[in-house]
């Protein structure tokens, strides 16, 4: 497996969280923030973790927080803003809202690490996570790019590069659950 001195995590929590009505990212979950969860899965595998995010209440987990180099550019500016800071070839970029997210799974993309890809994500249930995934640095400037031309869509900026899916089978599948809405919250917590 890719040494983890090779990855930085970037842990995205600039979402304006509409649904909810509050930031998702200090949503309790078994006692803890959301984007705690995510700090504990990332840590086992990486050596650097960002939050990206314009708020200073982030700045209470005592990491590295960066913020948006484009403001109200949806997750692909966030993306980009962790990638322009990254030091590293590989990024391991999970949003804060999937708090029963686990180690195993991010795994799984750094084992899909081959020549080619630029992009790999997570594949669950038919459906493309670029909020679970694996990002090469080489990838900044193809969504510098896209920014500047206007381009807010994540899906189409991936789609822009070479990307892989690991496919989780449906078991797994329940721990990449974005948690958006209050009633998604409360199924979670039952």
């Amino acid at each position: 497996m890719m040494d983890k001195k090779h990855i930085t995590g970037i842990i995205l929590s600039g979402g304006k969280s509409s649904r909810m009505g509050n930031d998702k990212g200090f949503l309790l979950y078994d006692g803890k923030p959301f984007v705690q969860h995510s700090i504990e899965v990332l840590m086992p595998l990486v050596s650097r973790i960002m939050i990206v995010s314009n708020s200073e209440d982030y700045d209470i987990f005592g990491l590295e927080r960066i913020e948006d180099v484009i403001e109200n550019a949806g997750p692909l500016a966030g993306i980009y803003s962790g990638l322009k800071q990254s030091s590293t070839a590989y990024n391991l970029v999970l949003s804060c809202d999937i708090p029963l997210i686990k180690t195993d799974i991010l795994k799984k993309l750094i084992e899909a690490i081959d020549d080619e890809a630029e992009v790999i994500q997570i594949e669950s249930q038919h459906r493309n996570m670029p909020l679970i995934a694996l990002y090469k640095k080489t990838c900044e400037h193809i969504f510098l790019d896209l920014l500047n031309a206007g381009e807010r869509r994540l899906q189409f900026a991936v789609n822009q590069c070479k990307v892989k899916n690991v496919v989780l089978d449906n078991e797994e599948a329940c721990f990449t659950k974005n948690i958006n809405t209050p009633e998604q919250l409360n199924d979670i917590l039952k």
